[in-house]
Order: structure tokens, then C-alpha cells, then sequence
């Protein structure tokens, strides 16, 4: 488990941007499963949509990421810092399966798929409940700058 002051050291990113509240179970290099706490005060909630709130669905996408983010980061034994940058570079096959909505908790599955020369390729899905939400294969790589 890994509360949200240990996930502010494995990600850079910060409010708004920051997409994962709590890591429920890690297994190193293997898989992670993270939650999302969906909540009204989500600042794109407010022109998506007025009257029907929905989360985005590359707002979903970016969750998943973060969340394999974490386990890649995890996997290594490093920490974000302003020399080590994680991106993500592909998504395929992204399919959205119901609307995530204010009160729900998108819970974040995400198992690596391969992993050669720095570019991960992961199995991603978050479920609201035991309903499938949204479902992609993603890709994303870590590199030392500066």
C-alpha cells in the first residue's frame, strides 16, 4: 500500500494533474492497482459537461498511466526528480466502457506487458465497482535528461 506523500515522491505530477490518491497493492515489475477518488471539485468537471458531469475519457487514460508510472518507477527503485522524466508516448486499443461520474472511485489495474530499453507496454483497465469503465493498452518511457 502506498499513501499519497509516497506517491507525490514516485510521480512529478501536482494538483490539478495528479490522478492517483492511494496505491492499494503493488507487486514489483509485475502489477499495481490504485484508486481514483472521482470527486465534483475536479476542475474540468466544470465544462464537461454543465448538467451532466462526466470525467474525461484522457483524463481516465492519464490515471492509468500515472498509475503504471508508479509501478515502473516502483520496479527500478527511483523516485521523480528533475533528471528523470517518465512519458507517455502510445495508446492502443483504448476502448470506454461506462461514464465515470462525481462519487465514483475509478479503480486503476494495470499490469506490465513488456519491458525493453527503458519503453514499457501495459495492460491498463479502471473499474467503477465490478463494472469495466475504460480498458487500453498504453505505452510509456522513463529518461535521465539534463
Amino acid at each position: 500500500m502506498m499513501d499519497i506523500h509516497k506517491i507525490l515522491e514516485k510521480l512529478p505530477h501536482r494538483y490539478p494533474m495528479l490522478l492517483v490518491d492511494r496505491v492499494l497493492e503493488i507487486e514489483k515489475n509485475v502489477r499495481i492497482r490504485a484508486v481514483k477518488n472521482v470527486t465534483f471539485n475536479e476542475p474540468f468537471f466544470q465544462g464537461h459537461f454543465p448538467g451532466r458531469p462526466v470525467m474525461p475519457g484522457v483524463m481516465m487514460l492519464e490515471a492509468l498511466a500515472q498509475a503504471a508510472g508508479i509501478l515502473a518507477f516502483e520496479g527500478i527503485g527511483a523516485s521523480t526528480d528533475e533528471k528523470m522524466v517518465y512519458y507517455f508516448v502510445g495508446i492502443d486499443n483504448a476502448r470506454f466502457k461506462r461514464p465515470v461520474e462525481p462519487g465514483d472511485q475509478l479503480i486503476l489495474d494495470v499490469t506490465i506487458d513488456r519491458h525493453r530499453a527503458g519503453i514499457y507496454k501495459f495492460n491498463a483497465k479502471g473499474w467503477v465497482g465490478d463494472e469495466l469503465a475504460v480498458e487500453a493498452q498504453l505505452m510509456c518511457t522513463q529518461r535521465t535528461v539534463g
